[in-house]
């Protein structure tokens, strides 16, 4: 079993930044392929960031160049950087590990990206 708690969401101008964070409960997150994922209002939920174990990132093409995933195996700790902010990356992001074929997954965090 994994637990994951996001935090670090807000209200941000467009052009800021913010740092999600999401900690992991249980002894598995070192197994687990991260993921931060992003939901908008009436539409479906979008991979945005994933990292391997051994730190591979990929990102999906609209947030490249501007947020960096990261994670901390000491800490169980999974991290994303988000630079240059726009309106279109507001949603509510969830963290998510990949592990031995199931998907956990994080209660979210709301980032509003508005003037």
């Amino acid at each position: 079993q994994v637990q994951l708690v996001e935090s670090g969401g807000g209200l941000v101008q467009p052009g800021g930044s913010l740092r999600l964070s999401c900690a992991a409960s249980g002894r598995m997150f070192s197994f687990c392929v991260m993921g931060w994922y992003r939901q908008a209002p009436g539409k479906q939920r979008e991979l945005v960031a994933t990292i391997s174990r051994g730190g591979n990132t990929n990102y999906v093409d609209a947030v490249k160049g501007r947020f960096t995933i990261s994670r901390d195996n000491a800490k169980n700790t999974v991290y994303l950087q988000m630079n240059s902010l726009k309106p279109e990356d507001t949603a509510v992001y969830y963290c998510n590990c990949a592990v031995d074929y199931r998907d956990y997954w994080g209660q979210g965090t709301q980032v509003t990206v508005s003037s």
